[in-house]
């Protein structure tokens, strides 16, 4: 028998000798294709899990409720004054990682700031002053600086800014994390996606900055 010079087209000729053949040639031993299994992320310390095709369709439909109006209200003004903390860094610290930091900082929280403001304004939902906090007897969010925190960190230069503005930072990073705590602990928040994705990212984001901000913070107190 010859030898065929073209061994692909051999192949290819021999696959399509007849249905019958290709199909027992791609179909699994079980029969027929499984659908892929649909994971839905656990919340922040939470295991994810696999659910049905009709959970996920009853997830994608699910609506937002007062707790996450509140969150979201509430994350402006928080998100705002560490726009305002980053600012004064870059006349009062010589150090570069903590630039680098402050940079990140910005960027992110103002990105946030924004999608935030889109959420409410598409849900017909009032948006808040982002400096409404600056006013007296304005109740501040969880872990926020007080003016007179304020004032010291703007007041301060050098290795006593980069320490008060750590602390600070690692103080109202943690106040973030607890307001994701009470919106994923309010029965029925945190469920519709865009809130699920953005809460469980500010979650994982200010964890590893605040791991970031106590390492640089051991190094500047040595």
């Amino acid at each position: 028998m010859p030898t065929s010079k073209h061994p692909i087209a051999a192949l290819l000729l021999v696959v399509s000798v007849g249905p019958s053949c290709r199909t027992a040639s791609v179909r699994p031993a079980g029969g027929g294709d499984a659908p892929p299994p649909i994971v839905q992320p656990g919340a922040p310390g939470e295991a994810s899990h696999v659910i049905s095709a009709e959970k996920a369709t009853d997830l994608s439909q699910v609506q937002f409720i007062g707790a996450d109006i509140k969150f979201m209200q509430g994350m402006i003004g928080h998100h705002a004054q560490a726009v305002e903390m980053v600012a004064l860094v870059p006349s009062r610290t010589s150090r570069d990682d903590v630039k680098k930091l402050a940079l990140r900082i910005d960027v992110s929280q103002q990105d946030e700031i924004k999608m935030i403001q889109r959420w409410l304004e598409v849900r017909g939902q009032r948006l808040p002053d982002p400096r409404a906090h600056l006013m007296n007897g304005a109740t501040l969010m969880p872990g926020m600086l007080t003016p007179d925190e304020m004032a010291r960190l703007a007041a301060a230069k050098g290795v006593e800014f980069d320490r008060l503005f750590l602390e600070g930072m690692i103080k109202h990073h943690a106040g973030a994390l607890a307001m994701v705590d009470d919106l994923f602990s309010s029965p029925g928040a945190g469920q519709e996606p865009e809130i699920f994705s953005f809460a469980s990212d500010v979650d994982a984001d200010q964890r590893m900055e605040i791991d970031r901000m106590g390492a640089m913070l051991k190094e500047i107190q040595r």
